[in-house]
């Protein structure tokens, strides 16, 4: 939309500062975009002062509010099932190819979620750079959260040089390929064959050599005879603490887990985790995942009792 307005013509190399002048004393109309014109900047001012000349302008566009949404690479998760406000979203983002409303929370034994398609193409499946790596997700058939990539990043930087890490719920790899970068060897477990199968291909995308990819049940790898770990990540919000005894049977004295869960008030899982070791235990707040509830870490170094 074009409008004719008072404005100022002023030198390019004053234009900026003409501009923060203007700015200031109120004068600059914003409802409009400055323009170039010969060696001089026009700029739209709010009435008629001394200097000043009547130009056609381009209206700046009014803001277009979007539904509230969470983005998974090429893939937008909205938390209502507004199938217009999906259509403005995905109109907003050209990286966007699709725009899902989740139909269940995250259930079963292998953590996934049924999805509707608002807008854009019908796939549950993206991939995600992160930190430059590419992990490629299926959201309807594996767990994957985009906003624990600093988490991811935290833990990276905490670790030592040539450590045996232990990711007891890999999903598609996020974690598991993201500590590779330091670890001398990454045990990858998942119950879920789906999750598995994305974190084969996408250590193969990665160009990863020191991933081990397992299919199997955390609570039965203490039978699978591992030398002691030096870190370990649990990453099941809604179940995690239940294999803590596993985990700790699995790291060395000394080692570090990071446990993740969901949880309504602060240190709610300190007198499990005592459970199984009386080392020191740090509880970081991730993120809110929902009204009196949010997501936790635990980094708990484990202390074993002396035979």
């Amino acid at each position: 939309m074009r409008g004719k307005q008072w404005c100022l013509a002023v030198p390019r190399r004053e234009a900026e500062e003409t501009r923060r002048r203007l700015l200031e004393e109120g004068l600059l109309d914003r409802r409009y975009k400055p323009r170039p014109e010969g060696d001089a900047i026009l700029l739209p001012v709010t009435e008629e002062v001394p200097g000043a000349v009547r130009c056609e302008f381009e209206a700046v566009p009014e803001p277009v509010v979007l539904p509230r949404h969470e983005l998974v690479g090429g893939i937008a998760i909205m938390q209502e099932n507004d199938p217009a406000g999906a259509e403005r979203l995905l109109a907003s983002r050209p990286s966007l190819a699709t725009v899902l409303f989740p139909e269940t929370a995250v259930e079963g034994e292998y953590r996934t979620r049924r999805f509707a398609v608002l807008a854009g193409a019908p796939t549950t499946r993206t991939r995600v750079t992160e930190y430059g790596l590419s992990f490629d997700v299926d959201l309807a058939h594996a767990y994957f959260s985009a906003r624990l990539s600093t988490e991811r990043q935290r833990v990276l930087r905490a670790m030592g040089e040539g450590e045996r890490v232990l990711d007891m719920f890999a999903g598609v790899g996020p974690f598991a390929i993201t500590l590779a970068r330091k670890a001398a060897l990454v045990v990858a477990a998942d119950l879920n064959p789906a999750a598995v199968h994305l974190l084969i291909e996408n250590i193969a995308l990665n160009r990863t050599g020191n991933v081990i990819p397992m299919l199997a049940d955390a609570a039965r790898l203490p039978r699978l005879g591992f030398a002691p770990f030096d870190r370990i990540v649990m990453n099941l919000p809604l179940a995690a603490p239940e294999f803590l005894p596993a985990a700790a049977a699995l790291c060395r004295d000394g080692g570090t887990i990071h446990l993740y869960a969901l949880e309504e008030e602060e240190g709610e899982y300190l007198p499990r985790i005592r459970e199984v070791t009386q080392g020191e235990v740090v509880e970081r707040e991730v993120r809110t995942y929902s009204p009196g509830k949010w997501h936790a870490v635990y980094d708990v170094v484990v202390e074993k009792e002396e035979m």
